[in-house]
């Protein structure tokens, strides 16, 4: 097993590149989710036309070493269509929020799929034989008159070119008043929440016209409002448990074997604010935009504008680690909220080792950090600096004012527009997967890639 600061040197490869370069895309193209199933070997993407894009991994080939890794197209499907509610007199987007795979137990794949109000479980399976010798139906599928059957044959299974088949299985509907951010499958493989801005249900994947209500924050008077729901995740271990997140910058985290309406949480984690720091974006820059778990289950990552952070589950007062991923920006946070861009929701992830953590940043920049080392690197996810099979090289922002070294960038002519929002790690292996607008990449350690 390769040490995690090895994904730190920069030797990492550009594996495979969608679409083809260049090509002009729109609005529907923009890559909204991505997601690794628990196996590594197909990866997900959603995307704000409502579409599904699911990649598989191609198996080691002997007279091609370098193709282990490659990933390819897999399969393509519209999960969700626009929609209208004619009582709010509100459009419904079809932009895929969440993807979230359900661990494999047979032949087939299913995966969830979620848009501002609407979930949907899809089966992917394959099909590579089709049975062939039907008494009563001919060649064409047409019904033979009976009396034209004077003998009995058996039916038999012809190999056929594969085809893959995704299908609705599930539709969990008209549960939720306000936009959808989060669904999380439990560690019982039987049901799965579903989190907006102020609750959270809870659902058996068997059952689709009913769910249960697990945290409601809303006020009896909207005035009221203080804060919202920004992300929710279950345990990975311990079916009981879940963890929120919140606009405050707060994390709850709630045992459902306490009581069956979790909104009075077991563990309350948040940092005291310094008020010498405080200053008009304060708020906006502490609500954390999302949430995850390490594999271990003992720890939380966590993003906020500026940072992410890491907490252990023992202690509440403080995180164990902080890491800034921009900090160069907060002397811009007045043009970043005139532009909107402060609030701009970024994702994070753990390796398989829980040792590394990435997030994304502006200007295709994304960031990694080792939690052993304190060793953190900034690279760029572009068709200019990601060739396939190239090296990647390290990126340096200079702060304003700051003293500029060769091939440094000037935080004054960072591009705002490319952003990397979303990522995924493979759950075993150093490849990652970074969605920047809408283009994939997937990288892997490059030491990793040379041992296949």
């Amino acid at each position: 097993m390769l040490s995690p600061i090895q994904v730190l040197c920069s030797d990492i490869t550009t594996l495979s590149l969608e679409p083809e370069p260049f090509a002009s895309y729109t609005e529907a193209d923009i890559i909204s989710t991505v997601e690794f199933n628990h196996t590594g070997e197909l990866l997900a993407t959603g995307d704000k036309g409502g579409r599904v894009v699911i990649f598989q991994r191609e198996p080691e080939s002997k007279t091609e070493p370098f193709s282990q890794g490659e990933y390819n197209v897999y399969s393509t499907f519209q999960s969700h269509e626009p929609e209208f509610d004619y009582l709010k007199s509100l459009e419904i987007e079809e932009k895929i929020n969440k993807i979230r795979w359900l661990p494999q137990q047979n032949a087939a794949h299913f995966l969830l799929s979620t848009n501002d109000k609407t979930i949907k479980l899809w089966k992917v399976s394959e099909r590579d034989k089709r049975p062939e010798g039907y008494n009563l139906k001919d060649e064409e599928g047409r019904i033979k008159d009976i009396s034209t059957v004077t003998s009995l044959q058996v039916p038999v299974l012809k190999p056929m070119d594969l085809m893959v088949e995704v299908s609705p299985r599930r539709v969990f509907a008209n549960a939720h008043t306000y936009h959808v951010n989060s669904i999380s499958v439990n560690s019982d493989y039987e049901t799965y929440m579903s989190a907006d801005d102020l609750r959270i249900n809870l659902w058996h994947l068997d059952i689709t016209d009913r769910s249960f209500n697990i945290v409601d924050i809303k006020p009896a008077n909207m005035e009221d409002l203080t804060e919202v729901i920004t992300a929710a995740e279950f345990h990975p271990h311990h079916c009981n448990l879940f963890v929120y997140s919140s606009s405050k910058g707060t994390l709850r985290l709630c045992d459902m074997r306490e009581a069956a309406l979790c909104d009075k949480h077991s563990k309350l984690f948040e940092e005291p604010e310094d008020p010498s720091a405080r200053s008009f974006f304060s708020e906006i820059i502490s609500s954390v935009s999302d949430v995850k778990f390490s594999h271990s289950g003992r720890y939380l990552l966590t993003r906020d504008y500026l940072t992410a952070k890491v907490w252990d589950l023992n202690m509440e007062s403080k995180p164990l680690e902080t890491y800034q991923v921009h900090d160069y920006l907060r002397s811009k946070l007045c043009s970043l909220y005139e532009n909107d861009c402060i609030f701009d929701k970024f994702e994070c992830a753990w390796n398989g080792s829980d040792s590394v953590i990435m997030t994304g940043a502006y200007n295709n920049f994304f960031r990694m950090f080792d939690r052993n080392t304190k060793r953190d690197v900034t690279l760029e996810a572009s068709r200019e600096s990601s060739k396939p099979r190239a090296v990647l090289k390290p990126r340096r922002v200079c702060a304003a004012g700051g003293k500029r070294r060769k091939d440094d960038i000037s935080v004054d002519s960072l591009d705002f527009t490319k952003k990397i929002l979303h990522t995924a790690w493979h759950p075993t292996e150093n490849i990652i997967a970074i969605a920047a607008t809408n283009n994939l990449y997937i990288f892997q350690d490059k030491l990793n890639s040379e041992m296949h």
